[in-house]
């Protein structure tokens, strides 16, 4: 097999064209990214059930909680009345009659320790009638890897009502698996307790976990679209994301329910999900988001919510002609104060008083998740309001619209009738948001998709990933085929860089036996975390763009009958061809390499190689790299590819006349 690449070069490839999408689904932020180790911490859970247009959310105060030892005294009440926050109401008024009692925190799967590693301890309490010592300490079957013994009297910060700040590091004198938290008192007496929190000291910046930061990092984003998804909108618009609480110290931001702690209800379940206690404390909030990007490298792309609830699951909006709809169109604007604004400004002077005195540089805006138009939802309406209210603020904001939840339907073709209505209108859209979660027959049977269209209004590829298999906790569904069929769609996407101008996979990440939605690019349990062959995918696109696409001569079309996809661009710095081929087909591919401009002698190719025995290979927890790229190198233009495999090939650079 030929592959001729000319040295005509083509589209412009936009710098960070590859990057991430995060959305608090799968225990992403709580129980994932976000380092808290502790679950219900301010003992504000919710209990969410229902099903579309009718839900409840139920106070749960306890959930996460219990007596410790379950065959002790101690008497655990979840009340209100004087709380140390008025955001986050309840607390734990804790009643102990013998030394050693208290309570034990669920902590998800039990608490992990390493050895050696300090964790950062903090809490509030307000001493009702005790003075001994607060006992915390972590156990695994009766054995104590740490704790620390904190006088009641060494409070700090005392509010106005009698709540004090204790803090204390654990040091972890030894390795524990699904341990026990345990909080006790030295003796007998009344406790309230509030914000009982546990962070690793390792934890990037005291937010992040550092495992999984660190997978992000290595991927090299251009863009991190946050903080969703569906959770920008809600299942209720009183369920939504919102902003501004999160700008709140940790402790004062208001807790609220999952939007995918009701996803699968129905019938059969009783409309409760194993997920109902699926909260939000929003420890991830924006300012951390941003924190995020930039510690990764990428540019942020917040999502504004335009008064919708989720449209999939609600018909809950309000009126665009109401004040409350004006509130939606004032927090896009305050956000974008909040991320660009000087300390003169008032939501510029909260992000330097939360300790970023500098702006964050937001140049990227979504306006509405997934969004489309029907005869009550006015989403186009919506946009164009939007849209002048935020040019008229930030004239150069570039805004990314929404095509709806597919790539099928009318409500995707009514969507770009509507921007190209307006493609005549400077900077009406910077790009269109389009989203397809599809079997790996589909990419590979529209590796063309971008080719025929209008170049007039670009592409955001925001959410994609071929679906060998779905539902809930299947990390067996991101199978090396899945992976091939993406890769081979983003040659199309590459080859089309004129059009698409983002992309991104999605979900990012999944908590092994906390997953509502498969396949995801990142498993991870308490301890350990795998990338899935989707990331390889992901990470050797993002880390082997060029700066132009290079023309392929149609000869792409040839290949793909015989189940060779491939794209070209070209590294001005580098001086280097870059190619990307995937053999979807059981059997190696030996192919010959025609590059005009390219001397004959001494060229030689660098390559790094996915590929697996099978089309259902896939990582695991227990086989982390059963399927992770290789490097090769090639003496000449003939190139032996892999059964099942995607290559990234660069041709070095004393190889050009």
């Amino acid at each position: 097999m030929k592959i001729k690449i000319s040295s005509e070069k083509r589209a412009e490839i936009r710098k960070g064209m590859i990057g991430l999408f995060f959305e608090d689904i799968n225990y992403a932020a709580d129980g994932g990214l976000y380092a808290e180790m502790l679950e219900n911490r301010s003992f504000e859970f919710l209990k969410a059930t229902g099903d579309y247009g009718d839900y409840q959310a139920e106070y749960d105060g306890g959930y996460g909680w219990c007596a410790y030892p379950e065959e002790g005294e101690s008497v655990l009440r979840f009340v209100t009345g004087s709380p140390h926050c008025e955001e986050n109401p309840h607390y734990l008024r804790l009643q102990v009659k013998h030394p050693g009692e208290g309570v034990r925190n669920k902590a998800y799967d039990g608490i992990y320790l390493k050895k050696g590693m300090d964790y950062k301890l903090v809490f509030w309490a307000r001493c009702v009638k005790f003075t001994g010592d607060f006992r915390i300490s972590v156990e695994k079957d009766g054995i104590c890897c740490a704790q620390a013994v904190i006088p009641a009297a060494d409070g700090q910060e005392e509010t106005y009502n009698g709540f004090r700040k204790y803090e204390a590091v654990l040091w972890a004198g030894a390795d524990a698996e699904k341990a026990d938290f345990l909080f006790c008192l030295s003796g007998p007496g009344t406790v309230e307790l509030d914000f009982i929190s546990l962070i690793p000291g390792d934890a990037v910046g005291g937010i992040f976990r550092k495992d999984l930061f660190e997978m992000l990092k290595a991927l090299r984003p251009g863009f991190l679209r946050f903080p969703g998804g569906c959770i920008v909108e809600g299942n209720t618009l009183a369920n939504r994301y919102r902003f501004k609480d999160s700008l709140k110290p940790v402790w004062a931001r208001k807790n609220n329910w999952n939007r995918w702690a009701v996803h699968g209800n129905g019938e059969g379940n009783h409309y409760e999900s194993v997920y109902c206690h699926y909260n939000q404390s929003l420890g991830l909030g924006y300012y951390e988001y941003f924190l995020l990007c930039e510690m990764i490298g990428a540019s942020p792309l917040p999502v504004l919510n335009v008064g919708f609830a989720c449209q999939y699951q609600s018909g809950e909006m309000v009126d665009r002609e109401s004040p409350a709809f004006r509130e939606f169109v004032q927090d896009a604007l305050d956000l974008i104060e909040f991320a660009n604004g000087d300390r003169t400004t008032r939501w510029g002077a909260v992000r330097a008083q939360m300790g970023h005195e500098e702006p964050f540089g937001l140049t990227m805006l979504g306006v509405g998740n997934e969004q489309w138009q029907t005869e009550k939802a006015d989403f186009f309406e919506r946009y164009e309001i939007f849209e002048k209210a935020i040019h008229a603020y930030a004239p150069k904001m570039k805004l990314i619209g929404s095509a709806g939840p597919d790539i099928t339907s009318g409500r995707y073709a009514r969507a770009w009738e509507f921007y190209h209505a307006h493609e005549e209108q400077a900077d009406f859209v910077y790009a269109v948001d389009e989203h397809y979660y599809v079997k790996p027959e589909w990419l590979y049977g529209h590796t063309d998709f971008y080719d025929n269209y209008s170049r007039k209004v670009k592409v955001f590829s925001g959410e994609y990933a071929a679906h060998p298999c779905s539902g809930f906790n299947r990390p067996e569904s991101n199978t090396l085929e899945g992976a091939l069929a993406e890769a081979a769609f983003l040659t199309g996407v590459e080859r089309n860089a004129d059009v698409v101008v983002l992309a991104s996979y999605a979900p990012l990440f999944a908590r092994l036996g906390y997953a509502q939605w498969s396949p995801d690019l990142i498993w991870f349990d308490a301890s350990n975390c795998y990338g899935s062959p989707s990331y390889y995918v992901q990470k050797m696109y993002a880390c082997n763009m060029g700066d132009v696409t290079l023309d392929t001569c149609g000869g792409e079309k040839e290949t793909a009958a015989e189940g060779v996809y491939y794209s070209a661009g070209y590294s001005e710095a580098e001086k280097e061809i870059i190619l990307k081929v995937v053999n979807s087909g059981m059997a190696q591919q030996h192919i010959s390499l025609e590059l005009p401009g390219v001397r004959k002698d001494g060229i030689g190719i660098h390559a790094e190689i996915l590929t697996g025995d099978e089309r259902d290979a896939h990582n695991s927890i227990r086989e982390p790299e059963k399927v992770v790229p290789y490097e090769k190198a090639f003496p000449g233009t003939d190139i032996v590819l892999p059964a099942l495999s995607f290559a990234v090939l660069r041709v070095r650079t004393d190889a050009f006349r």
